[in-house]
């Protein structure tokens, strides 16, 4: 049965996506970060972009965006005005009198991360700081075979087979949230992890860990800001990220979540052994 590729490609150079439409005709022109999109695909030819910045969860029927629309390009986020966003919602002192915004910033044994908030005074010294860390999903398979069809003005034979690979996003990004969390621990400041709220729900039903929604308590060094994508009411037919849930918690917490879960149970694993030793 024909597929029409708008059903799997959400957004392309943060528009929505459209059968016909040559991102190459608009340079690979990023709004959010005012340049060339840096997406990169060993299946688009040298040279050139991959633009692709959402891409539906569900197959065409009963969508909405604020649950069916995932990010896989962190520049995405970049429409957000962080700092607005962070002092109003994650800034846990006294409010900030010169606030300002570093991008990319980083050390060596630390790495590297992508906004810091920081309140700057008028000899250039920097007092309070908030880091900011934005995380879309990868994906398993390909949605490239869609986004090739929507350049041409064509339909699929059928849906391009890919997923989100939503354990990657954990097991990877929550162990640098963990080690990252405890050096501004350190500092007596925080890391605002900003993620989609699926990819929360995803995170919490891997690790009950201690939440709390007063991000100045002393014992919260990572600030979790949670976004889902909603119709803009500005440009109708277009989304935007639009803030769902601000919660905190502790480098120790989130690690203690995840080394020490529950173990199975020792009959369980010796029935596997059991089972195991058949195959030989």
């Amino acid at each position: 049965m024909p597929f029409d590729p708008c059903d799997a490609v959400g957004e392309v150079l943060g528009a929505r996506a459209r059968r016909g439409y040559d991102p190459a005709s608009d340079g690979f022109h990023c709004p959010y970060i005012g340049s060339r999109c840096p997406k990169r695909s060993q299946s688009v030819p040298d040279g050139e972009a991959y633009p692709v910045c959402t891409l539906w969860r569900s197959k065409k029927g009963d969508r909405e965006p604020s649950r069916d629309l995932i990010c896989v390009c962190p520049k995405r986020f970049y429409q957000i005005d962080w700092l607005k966003a962070v002092v109003e919602h994650c800034w846990p002192f006294s409010p900030p009198k010169n606030p300002i915004v570093a991008t990319e910033v980083k050390m060596k044994g630390f790495g590297n991360v992508d906004f810091v908030i920081a309140d700057q005074a008028s000899d250039g010294s920097i007092g309070h700081f908030l880091s900011v860390e934005l995380q879309a999903i990868d994906i398993t398979g390909s949605a490239f075979p869609a986004y090739k069809a929507l350049r041409a003005n064509e339909v699929l034979p059928k849906r391009p087979v890919y997923n989100f690979n939503w354990d990657n996003v954990y097991k990877r990004y929550i162990t640098q949230l963990i080690r990252k969390g405890y050096f501004h621990h350190h500092w007596g400041t925080k890391i605002v992890a900003v993620i989609q709220d699926q990819v929360y729900d995803y995170v919490l039903q891997k690790a009950a860990f201690m939440r709390s929604s007063d991000i100045k308590d002393a014992t919260v060094n990572i600030v979790f800001m949670t976004y889902v994508f909603e119709d803009d009411p500005e440009i109708p037919g277009q989304f935007r990220p639009t803030l769902r849930r601000v919660e905190g918690t502790s480098h120790s917490s989130l690690q203690q979540a995840i080394l020490y879960k529950e173990a199975p149970s020792k009959e369980a694993f010796q029935k596997k052994i059991a089972e195991a030793l058949t195959r030989r």
